[in-house]
């Protein structure tokens, strides 16, 4: 694991545990992780729900691109989006430019929408099931243009999903 050298990016639906499976992947290989809306809620000194009501989707969307390119001029290896950030054209750009292996994680609408319901941080633009399935159906053609694929199962915590990822896409 010490010639790990590439930028991880993970993505897929808000939900899914792209932050966590993070901290786990970056325990297991030794490497420095971000999560992208942590980032952009420390810098702009308001929570995602504040930045949108006073600026809406799009002013988020650009602040996302401008932290992302920041992140990724960075030594931070392993870096979760927020699971919008990867259907903007941009950032894609941004994230092939620097090389960076991508990862999406996937999982049922079901288990996504059961993490979202519980979660301690507001989804704003999971306000209801309807909404949130309509985006998760919109957003898996963008995800899957990620350069490897793990889904998350019932019964695969995400350590073990982190484990996989550290074996099958990091092993010597």
């Amino acid at each position: 694991m010490a010639n790990f050298r590439k930028r991880t990016i993970l993505t897929g639906f808000m939900g899914v545990g792209k932050s966590t499976v993070a901290r786990h992947l970056s325990n297991i290989l030794k490497e420095r992780k971000m999560d992208l809306d942590d980032y952009i809620v420390k810098i702009e000194r308001r929570t995602i729900p504040e930045i949108l009501e006073a600026g809406g989707l799009d002013k988020f969307r650009r602040l996302e691109t401008k932290y992302l390119g920041e992140i990724l001029n960075s030594d931070i290896r392993i870096i979760a989006l927020g699971g919008g950030a990867w259907t903007l054209d941009e950032n894609r750009r941004l994230i092939r430019e620097k090389d960076c292996t991508t990862i999406w994680l996937e999982s049922t609408f079901e288990h996504c929408w059961r993490n979202i319901k519980f979660s301690r941080f507001e989804r704003p633009l999971a306000k209801d099931k309807i909404e949130a399935r309509r985006l998760f159906d919109e957003r898996q053609q963008l995800y899957c243009l990620a350069d490897w694929h793990f889904v998350i199962k019932s019964g695969n915590n995400s350590y073990d999903v982190a484990k996989q990822i550290a074996k099958e896409v990091f092993a010597k």
